[in-house]
């Protein structure tokens, strides 16, 4: 049984209410930081943890905090990034809608790490139930003292609000997110100043996923080398996937970091196997960002070793033969999915979600939209797959932001691994009304 350290309680009745999570040592980081430890023993244990950000791009935590200035007089703000908007991925969510108060208790000890007395909280607003959730829980701690003014009698105050998103994709990029909460559009910022310099009203800023700021109190409380002795080399601790697709089990599920991808998909402690018999296809490792690779690679190393559940392995040998983590959203495809259709999804999603700063996203996105409609609908050529390749290979790396990089590497990806899939949908379209025909099928045996 993989040990659990997020997700220990989740199933403890009325684990969401403070007296509950109280009584399961609830609260305790903050009473031994407030009262125990300096601000920087707290950002040198989450150094010493090796914990990564959880929310995508897997950076050093306490290397970020280190990061922040301190400037004489100035305001500093710590935000947490809890606009989940990446397809695939829900774990945030259920975190914060099963035992918010892990999330405050995370923030409170932080922000005290960080020497900042005021925080937010920013929500995709389409999570408009988990704003209430988390509004109560934020209450009840300000009315326990944990929260406000003189936090357990110690000299530190700390006040916290949650803010609602508007439903933009962008906005889980920091800057963009920050720009928002400033009340202005959601657009990136051009780097530096790094937010860590100049954030949050200029000011410096910390931004944290929810999963990042969940982990904190255990590593407050049992030490970074504690820490360390979970997961695998750089990939330390646990991690939460959120598995979705073609699986018999699908779901929220804390793994400890270096079992195997293998281990992951079939066993019954996780997803169970793939449904109804079928061959495994493709996977999406870490989000619809990612690049998506066939079974044998996904399964298995260019070198023959078996994959694990780690930064490192999951992105060995590179684009050419390998992917990321990123957030976690693990979404399975079986034998009888389409690469071509799937792609043309995504491709509408990024699209869509494009903000429309950098002429390379917003043309590119819109292009590779266009002509994969085209490939999927039977009126595609060999030379629109080319086509498709090179302006992938233009949008990547070209942009602000790395919305462009998301949009370009799940394309990179599915014609890499699966060109002929494109192909046989340009040299023969009745291809297409089999897989409709299957779609269909299953639409009417789902509903």
């Amino acid at each position: 049984m993989s040990k659990k350290i997020l997700l220990e309680h989740i199933n403890v009745p009325g684990i969401e209410t403070l007296e509950v999570y109280r009584s399961k040592g609830g609260y305790s980081s903050v009473e031994k930081a407030l009262k125990t430890m300096t601000q920087d023993a707290i950002v040198e244990e989450v150094k010493k943890s090796g914990l990564r950000g959880r929310g995508g791009a897997g950076f050093p935590t306490g290397m970020k905090w280190s990061f922040l200035a301190k400037p004489e007089g100035v305001a500093r703000y710590l935000v947490c990034n809890a606009d989940e908007s990446e397809p695939g991925t829900f774990k945030d969510r259920y975190l914060m809608e099963k035992i918010p108060h892990l999330l405050i208790e995370g923030m409170i000890t932080s922000s005290y790490a960080l020497g900042a007395n005021t925080s937010y909280i920013y929500v995709r607003g389409e999570y408009f139930y988990i704003i209430k959730i988390l509004e109560k829980a934020i209450d009840d701690a300000y009315k326990a003292g944990l929260l406000g003014k003189n936090i357990l009698g110690t000299d530190y105050s700390l006040d916290l609000y949650v803010q609602a998103g508007a439903g933009a994709y962008i906005c889980g990029e920091e800057t963009a997110l920050l720009e928002s909460l400033e009340g202005k559009r959601g657009n990136p910022r051009i780097k530096p100043p790094f937010p860590a310099i100049a954030g949050l009203f200029a000011c410096p800023t910390i931004v944290n996923n929810v999963e990042t700021l969940a982990a904190v109190p255990s590593i407050v409380n049992n030490g970074g080398e504690w820490y360390t002795g979970i997961g695998i080399g750089r990939s330390t601790g646990t991690k939460l996937i959120s598995a979705s697709g073609h699986i018999n089990k699908p779901g929220v599920y804390e793994i400890e970091m270096g079992i195997t991808v293998e281990d992951f998909i079939y066993s019954d402690e996780y997803c169970g196997g793939i449904k109804n018999g079928k061959k495994l296809k493709a996977v999406v490792a870490g989000g619809s960002s990612v690049p998506i690779l066939p079974a044998d690679l996904i399964l298995t190393t260019a070198n023959g070793e078996k994959r694990l559940m780690s930064y490192e392995s999951l992105a060995d040998g590179g684009f050419a033969s390998g992917t990321m983590l990123g957030s976690g959203g693990f979404i399975v495809m079986d034998e009888t999915t389409s690469i071509v259709e799937n792609l043309y999804t995504f491709a509408r999603f990024y699209h869509h979600e494009s903000c429309g700063q950098c002429s390379p996203c917003r043309e590119g996105t819109a292009w590779m939209e266009k002509i994969l409609h085209k490939i999927k609908d039977g009126h595609g050529t060999l030379a629109d797959v080319d086509l498709l390749w090179e302006i992938q290979s233009k949008i990547e790396g070209n942009t602000i932001c790395p919305l462009g990089d998301a949009a370009a590497w799940p394309v990179a990806s599915a014609i890499r691994h699966f060109r002929n899939e494109f192909e046989e949908y340009v040299k023969n379209p009745s291809t297409i009304n089999k897989v409709k025909h299957y779609h269909n099928m299953h639409n009417l045996a789902t509903a």
